[in-house]
């Protein structure tokens, strides 16, 4: 554990298998999940930038989770949305899919540089040109409880 805290110290971007190979290299043989269970008990991990994308705007309005229990069982019963990331060089990309979950067919699909809502917006006009489902699930980052991303999910509901 001394020589991981010395190398974490000298190196707080480490991860585990990296430590490992700096422990090999001196004549220690650990294997990395030793050295991730060891790092876990010592209380540290690697430092890197990591993106938020699930971080909720406290003025957006908060919908109810509407999928506890239910069977999906048809195409276009529910349809859901999420934001993930794709590291690259310099920085990230954000890809948002749609998808239909009873046939995990994805609907539409964007990239974008920035977590902005537009991109959110286009996939999902473009899955609601497909069909309109009776349930639209996401998580409640900022992104999708906005008003730009809320108006086309309950333009059906509303009429």
């Amino acid at each position: 554990m001394k020589m991981i805290d010395e190398i974490f110290m000298d190196r707080p971007y480490f991860q585990a298998w990296r430590i490992r190979e700096s422990l090999k290299r001196a004549g220690k043989q650990v294997t990395r999940k030793r050295v991730r269970r060891l790092m876990k008990l010592m209380g540290i991990e690697a430092v890197y930038r990591k993106p938020r994308t699930s971080k909720a705007n406290p003025e957006h309005k908060v919908f109810p989770y509407l999928l506890k229990g239910l069977k999906i069982e048809r195409p276009n019963q529910v349809f859901a949305a999420d934001i993930t990331y794709i590291p690259m060089a310099k920085g990230f990309v954000y890809l948002v899919a749609v998808i239909d979950w009873n046939s995990r067919y994805i609907l539409s699909w964007r990239l974008s540089n920035s977590l902005e809502t537009g991109f959110c917006k286009e996939a999902l006009e473009d899955a609601l040109a497909q069909a309109t489902p009776e349930i639209f699930n996401t998580d409640q980052g900022s992104q999708f409880t906005s008003d730009d991303f809320v108006k086309p999910v309950l333009a059906p509901v509303l009429k």
